[in-house]
């Protein structure tokens, strides 16, 4: 057996990093899923809390030029107006099971004065980012609407030819001249209800998805490196053993051969 003084080489010590560096990455990413973990489940108590909450008027969480609060995120809506369908705006690149589709977005004019931004649903389109070729009508005259609060989104909200990526009363309201409350409601139903609707989008699933069992992969790679690297510094430490092939000082088995194992040499006698 030998000292541990090898650990000292440049290669071990290249070695010894890596190890740490990737195992100190394997951690973080795992803390990382135990982390989206906790907001999926804060998530979850917050629809299950205000999925039985009494509907709220718009105002109450949704102040206009602001947003939905977390609290208040998939808080029930109840408010009645007349759309404006002139003014819809579609929300392109909402695929749903395979199929390419959008949103549709109409603005609900309040006795209150600013207009509520309703999602009333998906329809299908030929392709991916294309408008929608034939979209359903809202009923027309007042209207009883109620849905899900929904926040801003924050990334891809430009309105441009009352068509964006993604809904943000803050960028439609303006597109639209319009004053709108804060955020937007997913719609859960209308009265009276239309001949035609689009696909309503609904809750979203109360499950905690994959990343418990994700952040306990990524967990178990960084300990894997950290076992692998104890281990090949172990071997190393303890040396060559005998019996192993192409280990140094170890003759290969037609070589230990002793002269007694040798085949006798012949002579012929000389003629």
């Amino acid at each position: 057996m030998g000292s541990f003084r090898f650990l000292l080489s440049r290669r071990w010590v290249l070695f010894l990093v890596v190890v740490v560096l990737l195992s100190w990455l394997a951690y973080a990413l795992g803390e990382w899923q135990f982390h989206r973990l906790d907001e999926r489940r804060e998530r979850n108590a917050v629809i299950e809390r205000n999925e039985v909450a009494p509907p709220a008027a718009p105002g109450e969480v949704m102040p206009v030029g602001g947003d939905v609060a977390a609290a208040d995120q998939w808080r029930r809506v109840e408010a009645t107006g007349t759309y404006v369908p002139e003014d819809t705006v579609i929300v392109r690149y909402r695929t749903r099971e395979g199929q390419a589709g959008a949103d549709v977005v109409v603005p609900l004019e309040t006795a209150d004065g600013p207009s509520l931004l309703v999602d009333r649903g998906w329809v299908p389109t030929a392709n991916s980012g294309a408008t929608p070729t034939e979209v359903p009508d809202p009923p027309t005259g007042e209207v009883t609407v109620v849905g899900w609060a929904r926040t801003d989104a924050t990334d891809s909200t430009t309105v441009t030819d009352q068509s964006t990526r993604a809904i943000a009363s803050s960028e439609i309201g303006p597109a639209l001249d319009r004053e709108v409350y804060g955020g937007f409601v997913d719609l859960e139903s209308e009265d009276p209800a239309p001949e035609v609707a689009p696909s309503q989008n609904g809750l979203p699933e109360l499950d905690e998805g994959p990343h418990f069992f994700y952040g306990l992969q990524w967990w178990f790679f960084g300990l894997l490196a950290i076992v692998g690297l104890v281990y090949l510094a172990y071997d190393e430490w303890r040396g060559p053993r005998p019996g192993r092939r192409g280990t140094k000082g170890s003759r290969p088995a037609a070589a230990r051969r002793t002269d007694d194992d040798r085949e006798p040499v012949t002579t012929r006698p000389s003629s």
